[in-house]
């Protein structure tokens, strides 16, 4: 459901370029997913079968929690690869348990939980994708400019996959091995990079319900290569001008493409102007969902302005509503 129209408006900035990228919101709406591989949909779901597949022996240590209702874990489990993925882990102390809850941070990485989210009697683990915060390692840069490009000559070793395995595939498996029962209502946040990857991963695992992706990365990425930004697609788009070969990586690794294939519930928070993640690609991954979809409208996203914090606080409403509705 779109919350309301916002026309296409100046913000106040200092970049050489276009934030809004010339769009206005009419002309968001109408933007489409790109051309479909035909082993598109076989591809993701041999990666799924193989992560779902991976023996995942998670491991707990609980740690100090600011909130008194709250237990606090730090948590280790294995993704494909053998590759051995940190993050936390949060549940109700009252061990009252209705749901399982994965969250997938930006290319910022994460620090620790969120304790904010309108989900009530979650468990909740928030994974770190490889190479990034307590998943760091020393084959990978967390470099977001780095980290995006490593294994893109071949889609068989592109990063996004195991980022895939990590943050949304295998995270779940640690979840439900601690707390089977949450398997009646598994839901999904990711904002930036995690919305991309959640994207790309969520329409091949059936456990989970409903999802949340707030201004996603990765969609369309032909579109992309035209605009500039300062997020991590500025260093695919520079690659391509290079090589002109990345593109052919990147089509099996598109989220609006997989977003066609996403037919459960999905709420979208995609921004008007974004310096980093470009709105088109934001809203080509909107405007192809297969399921039910809700869309909030952003003025900016990774920007601050100033109607942030009441923006904000309506987003909080609009997903309290939509995940408890």
């Amino acid at each position: 459901m779109l919350n309301e129209l916002h026309d296409l408006f100046t913000m106040r900035h200092n970049y050489p370029f276009d934030p809004t990228y010339g769009y206005s919101l009419p002309a968001l709406l109408r933007i489409t997913a790109p051309e479909e591989p035909v082993d598109f949909a076989e591809f993701w779901r041999d990666l799924h079968a193989r992560a779902r597949a991976v023996t995942v022996a998670p491991t707990l240590r609980e740690v100090h929690s600011p909130q008194p209702h709250i237990r606090v874990f730090e948590v280790e489990f294995t993704s494909l690869g053998g590759v051995r993925i940190g993050g936390w882990l949060t549940c109700p102390r009252d061990g009252r348990i209705e749901r399982g809850v994965v969250i997938g941070h930006g290319y910022g990485g994460r620090e620790g939980p969120d304790f904010g989210l309108p989900m009530p009697r979650a468990a909740m683990i928030f994974p770190c994708a490889r190479g990034i915060s307590r998943s760091a390692c020393a084959e990978l840069s967390s470099n977001p400019l780095r980290h995006v490009l490593h294994g893109i000559r071949q889609r068989e070793t592109y990063i996004l996959g195991g980022c895939a395995a990590d943050t949304v595939w295998c995270a779940a498996s640690a979840l439900l091995d601690r707390f089977p029962g949450a398997v009646r209502r598994m839901e999904y946040l990711g904002i930036s990079f995690g919305g991309g990857v959640g994207a790309l991963a969520l329409p091949w695992d059936e456990r989970f319900h409903r999802a949340h992706l707030n201004v996603p990365s990765f969609g369309h990425h032909p579109l992309r290569m035209n605009c500039p930004c300062v997020g991590s697609g500025e260093a695919i788009r520079m690659r391509q001008r290079r090589t002109d070969q990345t593109l052919a990586t990147l089509r099996y690794f598109d989220a609006a493409v997989a977003a066609r294939h996403l037919r459960i519930p999905v709420h979208i928070a995609a921004a008007c102007f974004d310096p980093a993640v470009p709105p088109p690609g934001q809203f080509a991954i909107y405007n192809a969902l297969a399921g039910h979809r809700e869309l909030f409208v952003l003025q900016a996203g990774h920007f601050e302005h100033d109607g942030i914090v009441t923006e904000g606080a309506r987003l909080q409403d609009a997903l309290a509503y939509f995940f408890n509705c």
